[in-house]
């Protein structure tokens, strides 16, 4: 095993080799995430179909991530980073040769899409589960912050940057995605060479079905956890299709792409004011309240847009409900970190993204025939009144009002522990 014991995270290389491979993953995500709807929208310019092609690429990752839990538990993780980076490569490079060729269709951006989704979905989460193998329990919650400070910071540069390439052309893009693939296949070497597979213990192979069953009936056996989930869950279909439909209905009334870069730009900033206090605060505040503030001023802000139509507006609104996103990710994602067995991390962690990946097509379906059948006001409304019951649930939640603060997580995770697994087996031992 790797060590463990080092006081700080800038003196682990592990942990920065897996920082700096997974911004680069993260950044490919965030720059196809923009680009490649903008560029349909442009080529078709249907709403309904640049919706599709989000829409489609967020059921293909929801189909197949638990597939890819499954896998981060059988195998080595740090190979599956590897040749996740290694197709991801393959799928940049093709997508810059169709734009050199100006080839960029409606199918040619929907195939990059599913391909880009398959990719995720049955790889990423190798990724993810790889940082308990790299970080422990008491310096999680640092880490957490660490990479909530980083996702700001891609907001904030993503869509300014996303903007800046699609302006001088799709091929730009392209690059920009290629430069961002060499160095995860780059720093997935390194990985694989820094980090030894931890040991597993022996377990019958079930069936890829029957193994992410179990991530499923392990977090909706934890009562700590399944009432987060679901809130979660929630508030991102209706913050998704918030979002979605105002780019959308900005492209519709003429914004560049450089303008509509700054939504994403503006949110950023506030998100990395928020990261940078995030470490602070959840280690002063209890989980559980913060995700109820936190959720509740992000619905508030949503509830406002749809009467709203100024660009800087809109920007400063979403940004205000946007602070504390990184605290409540950082609070939650970290206790569930400390919370699951290292041997169910990853179909643990895509039990806990299947909600969301599962209502995630419906945000661009939402804004794409949302703005075609009814317009942005009445889109805008329904998005927000997802958003608000999200809220109300987490109020009326009692076990996700109980998780407290990061020094109480060891203690409050472990007083939900299964004392048998989800195949009935005993466990050794009741502490995550």
């Amino acid at each position: 095993m790797i060590d463990m014991t080092a006081p700080s995270l800038r003196r682990t290389p592990s942990y920065l080799t897996w920082f700096v491979s997974d911004t680069a993953i993260g950044l490919t995500r965030a720059l196809a995430g923009f680009a490649l709807p903008l560029i349909a929208l442009a080529i078709t310019d249907d709403p309904a179909q640049a919706g599709t092609i989000g829409g489609v690429g967020a059921a293909v990752s929801a189909v197949t991530m638990m597939g890819g839990g499954v896998y981060a538990d059988r195998h080595s993780r740090t190979r599956l980073l590897l040749l996740a980076s290694v197709i991801g490569a393959v799928v940049a490079g093709a997508f810059l040769l169709l734009a050199l060729a100006d080839a960029l269709t409606f199918a040619a951006l929907l195939t990059v899409e599913v391909l880009l989704a398959l990719r995720g979905g049955f790889f990423g989460m190798a990724g993810e589960a790889l940082l308990k193998d790299i970080v422990p329990s008491e310096a999680m919650g640092r880490a957490q912050g660490a990479n909530q400070a980083r996702d700001a910071a891609m907001n904030l540069a993503g869509g300014p940057l996303g903007g800046v390439l699609l302006g001088v052309g799709a091929w730009l893009v392209g690059v920009a995605l290629v430069a961002c693939q060499a160095i995860a296949v780059a720093t997935a070497l390194l990985l694989r060479r820094r980090v030894p597979d931890p040991p597993r213990a022996p377990r019958e192979k079930t069936g890829v079905f029957a193994e992410a069953r179990e991530g499923i009936v392990w977090l909706f056996r934890r009562a700590d956890l399944r009432g987060a989930v679901i809130v979660i869950t929630i508030i991102n279909l209706g913050v998704g299709a918030s979002m979605t439909t105002v780019i959308y209905a900005l492209q519709q009334r003429g914004f560049t792409p450089t303008d509509i870069g700054w939504l994403s730009a503006g949110i950023g900033v506030a998100m990395l004011l928020g990261a940078v206090a995030s470490s602070a605060i959840v280690t002063r505040v209890a989980t559980g309240i913060l995700e109820i503030l936190g959720i509740g001023a992000l619905a508030l802000s949503v509830a406002v847009v749809p009467f709203v139509e100024d660009l800087w507006a809109i920007v400063a609104i979403l940004a205000a409900g946007s602070v504390l996103i990184p605290a409540i990710n950082a609070g939650m994602v970290g206790y569930f970190m400390v919370a699951v067995p290292t041997e169910m991390t990853g179909r643990a962690m895509s039990a806990a993204m299947l909600g969301t990946s599962a209502v995630a097509p419906l945000s661009p379906l939402i804004a794409g025939f949302g703005l075609s059948l009814f317009g942005r006001t009445p889109t805008l409304i329904v998005a927000a009144a997802i958003c608000l019951s999200a809220a109300v649930l987490a109020a009326l939640t009692p076990s996700l009002r109980a998780i407290p603060a990061e020094s109480g997580w060891a203690e409050h995770a472990a007083r939900f522990a299964e004392q048998r697994d989800p195949r009935g087996e005993p466990r050794a031992s009741t502490r995550p």
